[in-house]
Formats: structure tokens, C-alpha cells, sequence
């Protein structure tokens, strides 16, 4: 970027970078982003009637692209600039116009000062060092693909020095073990070196029998020569493991090796914690906090367990009676308002191991812990909630998991403390981050600490993150964003909580550690509208009856002409979410309305059932643009909950009559609803910020909207039609096309595969890296009970006084 500053310095620009820094003081304000950085120059550009070129291309046009923030302070302009993705870089324009290179310190500093709140002498949150020196991916495209990195980066080693590698080789399959019960290879193999020699033996012992013959017919000759149970069920299938691991030794590939470790038993046992919300599998969707996490958790346990069913017969370990466990831990909440959420234990439904094991929080104040915690009130009761959970855990599955997966900020804190105790895998799964999603939350903590408690939750992120031996996110951008915003996880590689403490480096970006792989949907309940045969015409004629005709104390509106085409939107009510603004973009075009009915469907119409006043103020201004735009009659508003099979089969009867889903978030991780419509045949528009944008995929960004600008999303919608209406095989050509962009790329058998997978090869790579880890763990303790138990302290503290 030097080059860049001197290009504009050294230039008849330097008097425009002046004359723009000059409009941004004359206004008063002092923080600029991105868009109004880029507002402002459009604006000088014209307003200086500057060549068209200027504002792209020219250096300063440059600049002022990768620029992502600006602060002015007394005669310094402070620039956060982005030149590339997962890099910033940060500098100092001072009054003489000259640039100085500045260090995050400096930057954090300013922040401080920019709300008042400026300490000297602040903790300083740096985890750098302990990333320093470890093998990292360098090109930033690459991000997110730990997995074929660690492959490439540790067949590399084995051709370093071969004798290493096979002495380690060695001692990871030794170390195979299923409560006590050897696997793989027993003590008749002494070294790496006698494992390579008897692997002839091995395999010319199986390639002299039948193919299909089962391991149990041969297995007491294999035990002679120094080989247990986990090769396989059949002689063919142990010799193509055989194989797999002397072609490794020989030849060492990464697909060789990735096949060779996806064949070892070494996952029997999981955890997924899932704390807040209601976790449960009848009447809990549509209620606080409930609905797309809820979803991904239950169905990805389902998967794993069905998966590991699998795996356990092929290797043959079904001989010895070993049974996979998959247990899904979350809270038990007494006042269970009619939900299951009160029983212990619950069996997972498609499953034959699989349960949810609900423990209950320590008392404390039982008018506070008998009842349903918001996400943003659970912090206290986390510590005691691991300790419980970890007996409770340790007599279920009368051993110890193996892995263990955090959902969301809590679980992941809480998967820490098992994972650290229990000694197990520790996979982090984000869901979506408060950080980014609360603009200058982190700066104004303070002030929104009563209630968000971002300080804990902001800790707890940056504990888990760090800790966790590898990290799955469902996009690219949830990990390091766009050219033009930042990710999720980047937004706390430097931050300030003014006060409190600096994070000058949160995470390492670059780290092996992130892996993207994708969820899916359940394509049992929802499958395309055109499957007609496994469409339930009972269920058909209810929900038709629920969407068009049913009166009801929920259901708010009646449509005048049923037969305009359907506009359908499905999420919770809450300002991120954006239903008041999709509302109001159909309020302000008037060909949309002539065109189309609008149909709505969340968990609340009434304010007075809302759950907290943030909630309220949404069902409130929603009332109030329908009233403002005169939607009646163009509008109808379900506020209830709907089963799964009926929320499937509403995405089908939309589709049925040719209609559109439409995601308006401000912000969206991911988007389950979104694969939901997808799958079910609905040409689907979805908020370019965030995840959502990588499920739709390219396609010249046609189906790409934002929701800041209303004008523009009506016209893309209105495009749309208009292409229906000209071809008519337009619409089902775009229908077929959302339904296999979900079934190639997001199906629950791939996720559950990837994920064993990455437990597997972080356990190996844990076990063989020569780093420690130990002193990064070590690090994010102390932050746990110094920084992070005070702040839930604090929390308690009020909640007994309730």
C-alpha cells in the first residue's frame, strides 16, 4: 500500500485526497464506513466534476476502494485499509499530508478515544505467537480448506524423513483402542519399520481367500502376524485398506492418505452441544431463538450416527459388539411450556444410538434457571452446566467421546471445558456470530452491556475460536467476507472493548483450523414441488386451506386476488431478519402490489406475545407499514408455528403456483430457509450480505438483493416476472435449476462424511504435529477465569436479585 499513498502524494491528487478529507470535517462526523466513504467521494467526484475514470481508477480512487474506515481526530485522518482479503493494514494522515504506517495498538487507542473511554496500561489480547512457526496457508483464496492443506502439507513430511513418519504412523495405529479393546495393531508389531514388512504378510494372508469371505473367518490368523479388528469386514475390503496404507508408506499422496484415514476407526462417541433455545424434535420450532440452529444440530446428529452405524460394520468392528453413541447436549428447562424440554433423556428419532441428554441448570435463582434463558442471559450458568454435563455424559456413554461439537457462542464455550477435561476433539461450529452482526457493538459494550452482555459473549468467542482443534463454516465469507466486507470470524482478528481490554490479534485467519463444509436439508420433508407422489393430500388440502382461505386469531389479512403470483418469506421476527423492510419494499412499488401478494410466515402477529420489547417493536412497525402503504388485501401475515410438514408443504404450494421465496436479511450466515425454498422448487432471492449469497451461487448475481436498497430489489423481483411472463418455461427452468444447485451441494450425507473425516485427520495431526498446543490452551484458560468469569459473575449477580 506504500506505493499506492505515494502515488497519490506525489501527484496532482494529493490536492484531492486534501480537497475529500476537507468535505468529511465539514460535516462533524468523525467514524466513516465503507459505503459512506465511498458516498462521499462519488460525491466529491461530481461535485469537482472529475473525469469518469477518477473514481476507479485513478490512485487515489484506488485508495479510497480499499479504504474500510476513516476516523478523523484533531488534524489526524485515520485510514483501516483492505487491499487484500484477510489483510489490513492501518495509517496515519497527518496534517502536513503525510502517511505513517501505524500499528493496531494505535488503531484500538483511537477507538477508545473516539467514545470517550481512552485507558493507558490495557490488557492485550494477542494470540499470534502461538500460531507463529506453525504450517499456514499463505494464499488467501485458499482459506477455509484446512483439510487439503493438512494433506498436502503432511505427505510433504513423510518424503522429508521417511523413518520419522513411520516410527509415528506406528504409534497412532498402536494407540487404536475402543475401551480397552485393541484395534488395528497389537504388540506383535514392534516399530514403524517391522509395520511396513508385515503388511506383505497381511496382504498376501487375505488376497489368498474369497473376497466376500467375513473378517471373523480369518481374524484369529490376522492377530498372529500383529493385526486387530478396524481393517475391514471382508478380505477384499481389508486388503484395499492393507493397501491403501503400504501405497501411503511408498508413495505418500494426499488422496491416498485422506482414503487410508477415512477407512481407521477413531470416532465412536459424540457430543453436539447445543444450549440455548428449545432443543427438542415436536412444538419447538417458531419459539425464541429456535428455528435454523435447532434444525442443523438434529439433523446433522442424525446423519453422524446413521454414518458412523456404517463405518463401524465396513471395518468390521460390529464383531465385537461396538455400538456408536451420539448424544445431543442441551439444557433441561422445567417450565417446559408443553414441550418435551423437561424430559432427561430423549430418544433421536431415525436413529438407533442417538439421543438428546438434557441437564438442567445449577439452581441459583429458580425463578431465573426453571424457565426458558435468552441466548444473551445464559453466561453464568455455563461453568456448572460443563460440570454436570460431564458425569451425566461419562455414565451415558460408560466411556469418553471422541469429539466434541460446539454450536453457537455457548456451546462452544461449553465444548471447550469438556473437550479440555475429557481430552476429546473439540470441532467449532459458529452458526452465526453476534459480532458482526451488531454494528460498533463491541466499541459501545458499555452501553448495551444490560442487555447483550456482549463482553462475556465476545470472550467466549475468541476462548472457543482459538481453542477448538478445527473450525467448520458453512461459506467462505463467514470466514473471511468479501472484497468488500469483512467475515465473520475477521471481524475479531482486531477489535476493542474499550475499558475492558485490546484485541490486537483474535484469531489467525490463515490457520489450517478453518474447513468449509456445507449443511443440508432434509430432503424426507422437503423435496421438490414436482414429486407429486410423495405429496400427502391431506396435508396438501390443510395448509392450502392455512395460506389462502383460514380464518384464524393468528393469521392477519385476506388476500383479494389469490391468483396473483406469490411472494413468500419465512423467518423469525427480528430486525436482522428484515420482514418490515421486505414490507416496505412492496409497499413502495405499486406494479409489485399489482402484480403480486406478499405472504408472510413467523412465529408472532401480536406484540403482546412477543418475548422481549425488541421483538415487539418489530411486530409493531410491521402493523404500521401495512397500515402506512394500505396493504390490505395484497398481504397476509401468519404469526404461528408451523410443524415441519407443513412449512415444507407451504414452500410447495407457493411453488405449485409459480411464486418466489424471498430472504431479505440484513444479514444472513447462512440460511436454512433458503435451502428449504430451494429444494422445494422456489426461485429464491436472497440479502448479498453474508453466506446467503454462496448458496445461489453466480449466475450474474440475478437473484443477489439488497436489502438497503428497496428500489432496486422490486426491479430485480420485477425483472424476474416479467422474464416468466415472456417465456413461461423461464420460471421452471430456473425452478430446476435452485433444486440441483441444493441437492450437489448441500446434503447432509456429504456434511456428515466431511466432518468424521476432519475429526479424524485433526486427531492425527494433534498427535503428530510438532507444535504445542498446550501453552495456546493454557492462554485461553486464563483468559476463561479472569476475564471471562467476572463478566458472567456480574450477570449472576443480577439475576439473583430478580
Amino acid at each position: 500500500m506504500h506505493e499506492l499513498f505515494q502515488a497519490v502524494l506525489n501527484s496532482d491528487e494529493k490536492t484531492a485526497l486534501r480537497q475529500l478529507v476537507f468535505a468529511l470535517k465539514s460535516g462533524g462526523k468523525q467514524y466513516f464506513l465503507r459505503n459512506e466513504i465511498l458516498s462521499a467521494f462519488a460525491d466529491y467526484c461530481q461535485e469537482s466534476q472529475k473525469p469518469a475514470y477518477f473514481y476507479h481508477s485513478s490512485s487515489l480512487g484506488k485508495l479510497i476502494h480499499y479504504t474500510h474506515e476513516i476516523i478523523i481526530e484533531g488534524e489526524n485522518t485515520w485510514f483501516v485499509v483492505r487491499p487484500r482479503i484477510a489483510s489490513q493494514e492501518i495509517w496515519r494522515l497527518e496534517a502536513n499530508m503525510t502517511f505513517e504506517s501505524q500499528e493496531p495498538k494505535a488503531l484500538l487507542d483511537v477507538r477508545d478515544r473516539f467514545v470517550n473511554r481512552y485507558q493507558p496500561n490495557i490488557l492485550e489480547i494477542d494470540t499470534h505467537p502461538f500460531y507463529e512457526g506453525s504450517p499456514n496457508i499463505s494464499d488467501p483464496r485458499n482459506i477455509g480448506q484446512g483439510l487439503t492443506f493438512l494433506n498436502r502439507y503432511l505427505c510433504s513430511q513423510v518424503l522429508t524423513d521417511r523413518q520419522y513418519w513411520l516410527d509415528v504412523l506406528y504409534d497412532v495405529l498402536l494407540r487404536r483402542e475402543y475401551d480397552g479393546i485393541p484395534l488395528l495393531i497389537n504388540d506383535r508389531i514392534h516399530s514403524g519399520s517391522e509395520l511396513s514388512q508385515q503388511l506383505s504378510s497381511a496382504i498376501k494372508l487375505v488376497s489368498d481367500r474369497q473376497p466376500n469371505e467375513s473378517y471373523e473367518k480369518f481374524h484369529l490368523d490376522f492377530q498372529q502376524i500383529g493385526f486387530e479388528p478396524g481393517w475391514g469386514n471382508t478380505a477384499s475390503r481389508v486388503k484395499e485398506t492393507l493397501e491403501l496404507l503400504q501405497r501411503l508408506f511408498e508413495n505418500p499422496e494426499p488422496p491416498i492418505l485422506e482414503a487410508f484415514v477415512s477407512r481407521i476407526p477413531a470416532i465412536f462417541r459424540v457430543v453436539l452441544v447445543s444450549i440455548h433455545g428449545w432443543v427438542g424434535q415436536e412444538d419447538v420450532l417458531g419459539r425464541p431463538e429456535t428455528m435454523g440452529q435447532v434444525v442443523y444440530v438434529l439433523e446433522q446428529a442424525r446423519n453422524l450416527e446413521n454414518k458412523l452405524q456404517t463405518e463401524i460394520k465396513l471395518a468390521g468392528l460390529d464383531l465385537l459388539n461396538i455400538k456408536p453413541q451420539v448424544l445431543i447436549l442441551t439444557r433441561l428447562i422445567p417450565n417446559c411450556q408443553g414441550t418435551q424440554c423437561d424430559l432427561r433423556i430423549e430418544k433421536l428419532l431415525g436413529t438407533e444410538n442417538g439421543w438428546i441428554l438434557r441437564v438442567p441448570f445449577g439452581e441459583f435463582n429458580p425463578e431465573v434457571t426453571q424457565n426458558w434463558i435468552s441466548k444473551y442471559e445464559i453466561w453464568p450458568y455455563l461453568e456448572t452446566f460443563a460440570n454436570d454435563a460431564e458425569k451425566e455424559l461419562l455414565a451415558k456413554f460408560n466411556g469418553t467421546p471422541n469429539l466434541i461439537i460446539g454450536n453457537y457462542s455457548d456451546g462452544n464455550l461449553v465444548a471447550f471445558l469438556l473437550a479440555r477435561r475429557l481430552k476429546a476433539a473439540h470441532c467449532h461450529i459458529a452458526h452465526s456470530l453476534e459480532k458482526p452482526k451488531h454494528l460498533f457493538s463491541n466499541l459501545y459494550w458499555q452501553d448495551l452491556e444490560k442487555q447483550y452482555h456482549f463482553s462475556a459473549q465476545y470472550t467466549a468467542d475468541i476462548i472457543s475460536m482459538n481453542a477448538a482443534d478445527f473450525i467448520v463454516t458453512s461459506s467462505y465469507q463467514e470466514i473471511v467476507g468479501t472484497p468488500d466486507s469483512i467475515g465473520q470470524y475477521e471481524s475479531y482478528k482486531c477489535f476493542t472493548m474499550p475499558e475492558l481490554y485490546h484485541v490486537v490479534n483474535g484469531i489467525d485467519l490463515f490457520s489450517p483450523k478453518f474447513n468449509m463444509v456445507a449443511p443440508g436439508v432434509n430432503e424426507n420433508i422437503f423435496f421438490p414441488f414436482r414429486q407429486v407422489e410423495d405429496r400427502d393430500k391431506s396435508v396438501i388440502t390443510r395448509v392450502n386451506e392455512l395460506l389462502f382461505n383460514r380464518e384464524d386469531p393468528q393469521i392477519f389479512g385476506n388476500l383479494d386476488d389469490p391468483n396473483k403470483r406469490i411472494i413468500l418469506a419465512v423467518a423469525p421476527i427480528t430486525s436482522v431478519k428484515n420482514l418490515t423492510g421486505l414490507a416496505e419494499c412492496f409497499g413502495k412499488s405499486q406494479e409489485l402490489q399489482a402484480r403480486c401478494n406478499l405472504i408472510i410466515l413467523t412465529s408472532k402477529l401480536h406484540a403482546n406475545d412477543a418475548t422481549n420489547p425488541a421483538e415487539a417493536a418489530e411486530i409493531k412497525k410491521l402493523h404500521e407499514i401495512i397500515n402506512q402503504y394500505n396493504l390490505n388485501g395484497k398481504i397476509r401475515w401468519l404469526g404461528m408455528r408451523l410443524k415441519s410438514v407443513d412449512l415444507a408443504e407451504a414452500y410447495r404450494a407457493i411453488a405449485d403456483r409459480q411464486g418466489i421465496f424471498v430472504h431479505f436479511a440484513h444479514f444472513e450466515a447462512f440460511g436454512l430457509t433458503i435451502l428449504e425454498a430451494m429444494i422445494s422448487g422456489l426461485p429464491t432471492f436472497a440479502t448479498q450480505f453474508g453466506g446467503a449469497s454462496e448458496i445461489l451461487g453466480d449466475r450474474d448475481n440475478e437473484f443477489h438483493i439488497n436489502p438497503t436498497d428497496l428500489e432496486g430489489t422490486a426491479t430485480r423481483i420485477l425483472n424476474f416476472i416479467d422474464q416468466c411472463e415472456t417465456n413461461p418455461e423461464y420460471w421452471h427452468k430456473i425452478s430446476e435449476w435452485v433444486i440441483q444447485r441444493v441437492r450437489n451441494n448441500y446434503n447432509w450425507n456429504n456434511n456428515s462424511n466431511q466432518l468424521l473425516l476432519l475429526a479424524k485427520i485433526y486427531t492425527f495431526w494433534n498427535f503428530v504435529s510438532r507444535e504445542n498446543r498446550e501453552a495456546l490452551l493454557r492462554y485461553m484458560e486464563t483468559l476463561f477465569h479472569l476475564v471471562y468469569k467476572p463478566r458472567a459473575e456480574t450477570i449472576l449477580d443480577e439475576h439473583m436479585h430478580r
